[in-house]
């Protein structure tokens, strides 16, 4: 059956964090609290014309609690390195800072009987990155979060979002909608696991076209502020990057 639950707060709940899975908590960390995540992903593709491989850190994620329990700022930065081998043609690599992603997180509702707790992000990315990887535009988006605490042990979650994408031509820019669902179950007071789905749908792309993956990974609580994880991921359509795997830390200060 259903339950009510209080809102979760960093005074009465475990470190809760928006990593290593795609979808982000609808938690917001509390006022005054400091959150910094982080961690590294390895991404390989075999497609048709070649083959990509590509790696992706520190992906750093600050998160601040600030001027009410229910709001934090978003700033993120991540550096990308990124190889190509093209069957029948030139290699090329390609390396430089992304572009700086700025959002503001809003803890909405707590969970009610059979209605969920959640959240909204509101996000953009400003063109900072390198020639490489920067969209040269403002890229807006909007991130509905929903949760919902089964049991002790037990959660499922989701998120659905909109975001301004740049096509794979390099030129035409679309509307990328993305879906998630998530499982999460803990294994021990500190060790925690999750299974999820999520989807790419872009709207309106000339060659961008849909992609699905299922990941799944652990979580350590090595102490109640300090977390340590690890995952693994297939794309589940042509469209999809093959395999990626990742690790990350997250730390909670007050």
């Amino acid at each position: 059956g259903c339950k009510t639950t209080l809102r979760r707060t960093p005074g009465n709940e475990p470190l809760v964090t928006d990593r290593p899975d795609f979808t982000e908590s609808s938690v917001t960390v509390g006022m005054g609290v400091v959150q910094i995540e982080s961690g590294y992903t390895f991404t390989y593709d075999d497609h048709e014309d070649g083959k990509v491989s590509e790696h992706s850190y520190p992906e750093t994620l600050f998160r601040v609690g600030m001027l009410a329990e229910w709001f934090e700022l978003r700033l993120g930065w991540n550096y990308g390195d990124s190889a190509e081998t093209v069957f029948g043609g030139s290699d090329q690599n390609l390396s430089g800072a992304e572009d700086l992603y700025v959002g503001s997180k809003f803890a909405l509702t707590p969970q009610s009987d059979c209605l969920p707790e959640t959240g909204l992000i509101l996000q953009m990315t400003v063109p900072t990155g390198s020639s490489a990887f920067t969209t040269d535009e403002v890229m807006p988006g909007v991130n509905y979060l929903y949760g919902w605490d089964v049991t002790e042990e037990f959660s499922v979650g989701g998120s659905t979002q909109a975001n301004r994408a740049l096509d794979d031509n390099g030129e035409d820019f679309y509307v990328e909608f993305a879906q998630s669902i998530t499982t999460g179950y803990g294994l021990t007071d500190k060790l925690g696991s999750y299974y999820e789905w999520f989807m790419f749908a872009p709207a309106g792309a000339e060659t961008a076209q849909n992609q699905q993956y299922f990941n799944a990974g652990l979580t350590y609580l090595i102490t109640d502020n300090v977390q340590w994880d690890i995952r693994a991921g297939l794309g589940l359509n042509e469209a999809a990057d093959d395999f990626f795997t990742g690790s990350g830390l997250s730390i909670r200060m007050y």
